[in-house]
């Protein structure tokens, strides 16, 4: 639109020029009058075009019509209007009409004293003419003021409106007249801050000339008038301040527009709750206010909402979330408390005063049981519940990223522990988690810098306590947490992947070891070894086993691969078909913590297996005088069933000579454990052998 403005540049100078002509005999060349008016139109067009309005550049405009002689009061009219129609869509235009009647007004006034001033001197004999001059001008400003399209007041030193024109008192549905002498704080809101006074205050010390600002009056029936003001000083002869001049924009309109915009950029448009901008700008509040504040977070969202978006659609979701919105705002709304949507189906409600954390958990306690009541949306009745994660803390302790991520992490706490509850931030517990991932992505490279080692506790026969095998047992020396048992990293390993190439690489030492006892002892024991249920899920399981134990040199028939319950029986189709491949080969199959999964003793049967390890628990009871205990029963029959199914049994965390002597007398083949001893590095199973 600008350079539009800028192509007819010449033709409005003309228009304009010729319009001026119309309002006043000017003796001066058109060629020069095109000139000047065409200087005049640039700065106008220079005004609209800045990023913020100067109004001294724009007042010279004011004022150079004057010069040119141009002072009627339709000079000022028209100027105005054909301003108005060049720069139609400026942001600036207001404001650049105030500036130009501003500078006419000052000009003609500076003309008008000028010329009183040589009235004053005149000869006595052209008093009259003089007189009636001056008359004539005033009659031109009075028709100028008067008819002025933009409010505009003239008030003392004091604040006392001297003179007001029509365009002003409409602004506030008053008469000119109903404004004289009145003092213009009568109109100003009463909500506005007193530092705006300040600006007012400079003004008539004679610290400044001008200044814009954006005020709020109060109109006659009390609502608000937004403005934009325009204040330049009058001074005396004496250069001392005598009269403000204010222009006055409406700007209500515009102002009410820009609020609803705002009110969109920090409200969720689904919902109309506040959103995360909102949220956060209320959370960094609260967190630079006074250090003895206490703040709390309840961060929620809703369990299961992914599967009703896409059973039931979008649409239903979305009900559901207003619906939910609505009944949370209901039950948490309260000064000093801000319910916002951070997204999706999450919801988080900002406490800035608490008592302490039962206020919390008992709000939470609301929360769950109002998200529970059934919904009826799109003719479904629903039903869903929230998790819910509680944070509550002084301000001085914590920042607002701590606290939001601290309600996050405590959130997907009451999502693990089974959902529709609420859960505490507990810093132990957060450690260990921070601690656990800490391991779980060190993992990778402690694999390569060979932080991993292998234990092996014996397997002895039960009948005659002779050496049958080894079990490995990996461990992990930790630079940080030092020597690490599995049961700190086996889970991690299985939940990021690592299994497989760790998996790998013990059943590679235990070979190498087994082939190395070997040929000490002139025996080759069984090696055990544990495998995890993802590396039989694994599509080149079979071959990987097959290159170990060629490489190594160990028969098949010297290896016995452990799984647990849980994991040998889920596994069906391909992972079954690799059990049974590696069966062919000559590998062994043992069920690992055997009696504590739920097993399908009818599939069980069907299953590649050659021995059961029955779970430490169930040894743990077995005591002499105690023959016919519930423990001694359950081994008995996990004993028998073994058997029945041609099954060696080996039992496991045996520690005393009255468990193995009870175990062998139950039937059990062999056993491993304390008793015998503890797991270790491959030198002492080489004591074993000697």
């Amino acid at each position: 639109m600008a350079g539009a403005r800028r192509s007819g540049r010449d033709a409005f100078a003309a228009a304009w020029a010729a319009a001026l002509s119309d309002t006043a005999f000017v003796a001066t060349e058109r060629a020069v009058l095109l000139e000047r008016v065409g200087e005049l139109t640039d700065i106008l067009l220079t005004a609209a075009d800045a990023a913020e309005l100067t109004p001294a550049d724009v007042e010279r405009v004011g004022a150079e019509v004057v010069k040119l002689r141009f002072i009627a009061p339709e000079a000022i009219a028209v100027t105005l209007r054909m301003v108005g129609d060049l720069l139609a869509g400026s942001s600036h235009l207001a404001g650049i009409q105030a500036a130009v009647a501003s500078g006419f007004v000052r000009a003609v006034q500076e003309w008008i004293f000028r010329e009183q001033e040589a009235l004053r001197h005149s000869a006595l004999d052209a008093r009259d003419r003089a007189e009636a001059a001056r008359r004539q001008s005033e009659a031109r400003f009075r028709a100028m003021f008067s008819d002025a399209a933009i409010g505009i007041g003239i008030t003392d030193t004091q604040g006392r409106l001297l003179e007001v024109n029509s365009a002003m008192a409409g602004m506030l549905d008053l008469r000119p007249e109903q404004m004289h002498d009145r003092n213009l704080v009568e109109y100003l809101h009463s909500d506005d801050p007193p530092e705006l006074r300040r600006f007012f205050n400079e003004m008539v010390a004679g610290q400044r000339d001008h200044y814009r600002i954006e005020r709020r009056f109060r109109k006659r029936d009390g609502s608000p008038l937004w403005t934009n003001v325009t204040v330049s000083l009058v001074r005396d002869e004496n250069g001392a301040p005598q009269l403000l001049v204010g222009m006055v924009e409406d700007n209500t309109e515009r102002h009410v527009l820009s609020e609803k915009l705002r009110h969109q950029a920090n409200h969720d448009p689904l919902t109309g709750l506040g959103n995360r901008a909102l949220f956060t700008e209320r959370l960094h509040a609260a967190f630079a206010a006074s250090n003895g504040r206490r703040i709390g977070l309840c961060y929620l969202d809703l369990d299961g909402f992914k599967a009703i978006n896409d059973t039931l659609g979008h649409v239903v979701g979305d009900q559901l979330l207003v619906e939910v919105a609505a009944r949370l705002h209901k039950l948490v709304s309260a000064p000093g408390r801000l319910l916002a949507r951070m997204g999706g189906d999450e919801f988080v409600v900002l406490v800035e005063h608490t008592d302490g954390l039962p206020e919390l958990t008992a709000l939470a306690e609301r929360i769950l049981a109002c998200v529970a009541e059934p919904v009826h949306v799109g003719g479904h009745r629903l039903t869903v519940s929230a998790s819910v994660g509680i944070v509550e803390r002084p301000v001085s302790t914590s920042t607002p990223a701590d606290a939001m991520r601290d309600a996050d992490v405590t959130l997907h706490w009451a999502k693990v522990d089974g959902k529709n509850r609420w859960a505490c931030f507990d810093p132990e517990r957060n450690a260990r988690e921070i601690a656990r991932i800490t391991l779980s992505a060190a993992m990778p490279a402690a694999l390569e810098r060979e932080e991993f080692y292998v234990d092996y506790q014996p397997i002895v026969r039960l009948s005659d306590g002779a050496l049958l095998g080894v079990e490995a047992l990996v461990r992990w020396a930790h630079p940080e947490f030092g020597r690490l048992g599995p049961d700190r990293f086996i889970g991690l390993a299985e939940e990021t992947g690592l299994i497989v190439p760790l998996g790998s690489w013990v059943l590679a030492q235990a070979c190498a070891e087994a082939v190395a006892w070997a040929r000490l002892g002139g025996i080759e024991p069984m090696v055990s070894v544990n495998l995890a249920a993802r590396q039989v899920a694994e599509p080149g399981l079979v071959e990987e086993v097959a290159r170990v134990l060629q490489m190594a040199g160990l028969a098949p028939t010297s290896l016995l691969l452990e799984l647990t319950e849980s994991a040998i029986m889920s596994t069906t189709g391909e992972p079954l078909g690799a059990l049974r491949k590696l069966v062919d080969l000559g590998i062994r199959i043992a069920i690992d913590d055997f009696g504590t999964g739920y097993s399908n003793l009818a599939y069980l049967r069907h299953l590649p297996v050659h021995a059961l390890k029955i779970a430490g628990s169930f040894v743990e009871g077995l005591r002499a005088d105690e023959p016919d205990s519930v423990d001694a029963q359950i081994v008995t029959a996990l004993v028998s069933l073994a058997h029945t199914l041609k099954l060696d049994v080996i039992a496991e965390g045996v520690e005393t000579r009255d468990q193995a002597e009870r175990l062998r007398a139950i039937g059990c083949d062999s056993a491993q454990g304390w008793l015998y001893a503890k797991p270790g590095p491959p030198e002492e199973i080489n004591d074993w052998l000697t």
